[in-house]
């Protein structure tokens, strides 16, 4: 598996200064890689005690049968990871409070191409740094995966967004979350944390929910924000240039429309 080598976060020792409402239920923050995990994962931390979150991994396939008891219901516990939808990871979470984390698939594909060429990420794909391709050929990768060395986008978000809808997951899209926490003084802002966060049993907020979402979407705690990456070299574009989204929709037709984006 590739290595991340992120700065960590203090957020264990913020944690401190809060009371926590105790989980019932087992919580899994599922994502798209690339797709706000660190925001929405950070959120979490701030409504849940420390002792009721899985720190031991970050759960993907291959290590899913070492960390199940992330998902008892016996302990319920916050966790966190890219699970893929497969028979294995469907039985381990039949008991658990899924959240499924997207992003508009036009700006997914600039945000995996930063990660990749950035120092954080260290893996099978250490060659495409330093301006060894151009730009769009970067670019193209992203969509259309890289022979034996990285999936497609469209296998991306099959098995870890789309094949788990319509299970009794709850579909977050990230602009949605980053929005919302930028306006948190907005009535449509404690609207929507009370929807999310009653996946932990939170019926009503706590009076101080809003400096709790504060501290944890403080883009200085990600060690993957896009000004905390390391080492990067390509300027890429602010937006997805016309050519790239005509062939992201030729990739993935109709997804976009699926997620809510269309």
């Amino acid at each position: 598996m590739p290595l991340v080598h992120a700065k960590p976060d203090t957020l264990n020792d913020v944690n401190d200064q809060f009371q926590h409402q105790k989980l019932t239920t087992p919580v899994f923050l599922n994502s798209v890689p690339k797709c706000g995990t660190h925001l929405i994962k950070n959120i979490f931390r701030m409504f849940v005690a420390v002792e009721q979150q899985y720190h031991d991994a970050f759960i993907q396939i291959p290590i899913l049968h070492q960390h199940k008891r992330a998902f008892d219901p016996r302990q319920p516990k916050l966790s966190w990871g890219h699970l893929l939808f497969s028979d294995d990871s469907a039985i381990v979470t039949k008991q658990v409070k899924q959240i499924v984390v997207v992003r508009d698939p036009y700006d997914w594909v600039l945000a995996r191409a930063r990660f990749f060429i950035s120092d954080t990420f260290q893996g099978s794909l250490d060659h495409l740094k330093n301006n060894n391709v151009s730009i769009e050929q970067l670019m193209n990768m992203m969509i259309f995966g890289i022979y034996q060395k990285a999936p497609m986008m469209s296998e991306i978000f099959t098995h870890n967004a789309v094949a788990w809808l319509g299970t009794g997951v709850k579909l977050v899209r990230y602009e949605d979350l980053v929005h919302h926490a930028n306006y948190l003084d907005k009535g449509a802002a404690q609207d929507y944390f009370e929807d999310l966060l009653s996946v932990c049993g939170y019926q009503q907020l706590p009076s101080d929910w809003k400096e709790r979402v504060r501290l944890g979407a403080d883009r200085k705690q990600s060690g993957t924000a896009r000004e905390n990456l390391a080492g990067q070299q390509i300027e890429l574009p602010k937006t997805l240039p016309e050519v790239q989204r005509k062939l992201v929709d030729y990739a993935v037709p109709g997804l976009r429309q699926l997620l809510g984006y269309q």
